[in-house]
């Protein structure tokens, strides 16, 4: 092996290591250059039969303002969820129930939000359907006659885009929640009804003194999930 791939390599691993999701942005804005970029090297991620699959919309203005008002009052009302793909095993295993208490409680604990704050927990919750008032707002969509496999291709793309982000100096968390209210997404925005809500994306520059952007996770260790069968 050559030391500039060995260079590459490591710089890789650094960079997905250093990736986390951010929650707090600057309000600086993204170039309409630099995002369609990102989307581009985005999809270059592998993808079978190279069929490319899922749609990115930018949601600006009056289009913005209007689904996350309709999905903050479907919130507020207790509207019950309408996920139209499984994203959490039903019912959730106690050892993935843990993993997700710990992941909460990391973020609540960063914003000073305590466990029995209900009213705090739901403003911070409704930040999610206004994308944590980042400059850009995505909503990604897959095709409904997609396969499984559709999923998986999309995620690597999904991934890709992170990634192209955080090596550009930018922030961005994924939002599964937007899969939750799939009718008033499509609804809010005009989309047809062939486009399965995928997720939502915000994106931007991270906001270094927000406090929910120092929230890190951490990952199962490599005997828990890898093993040699011989």
């Amino acid at each position: 092996m050559s030391s500039s791939s060995s260079d590459s390599m490591t710089d890789y691993a650094q960079l997905a290591r250093s990736r986390r999701s951010v929650r707090g942005f600057l309000p600086d804005p993204v170039p309409q250059a630099l995002l369609e970029s990102l989307l581009e090297t985005a999809r270059q991620a592998p993808s079978g039969a190279n069929l490319q699959p899922g749609r990115f919309w930018a949601l600006q203005g009056e289009a913005r303002a209007r689904l996350s008002a309709a999905l903050c009052a479907a919130v507020r009302t207790q509207q019950p969820a309408r996920e139209e793909y499984d994203y959490f095993p039903q019912p959730m295993p106690m050892q993935l129930r843990k993993r997700q208490v710990a992941s909460a409680q990391a973020l609540y604990r960063s914003l000073g939000i305590a466990r029995g704050d209900a009213a705090a927990r739901q403003q911070q919750f409704e930040r999610n359907y206004r994308f944590f008032d980042a400059p850009v707002a995505l909503l990604v969509t897959l095709d409904r006659d997609f396969g499984h496999g559709g999923f998986m291709d999309l995620g690597m793309c999904l991934h890709g885009l992170l990634m192209a982000a955080h090596a550009r100096g930018l922030g961005a968390c994924a939002i599964g929640a937007l899969a939750s209210y799939p009718e008033i997404v499509r609804h809010a925005l005009g989309l047809p009804e062939r486009e399965v809500v995928v997720c939502g994306v915000a994106l931007g520059w991270a906001d270094p003194l927000a406090p929910d952007n120092q929230t890190q996770t951490e990952r199962e260790p490599l005997a828990q999930y890898f093993q040699v069968l011989s």
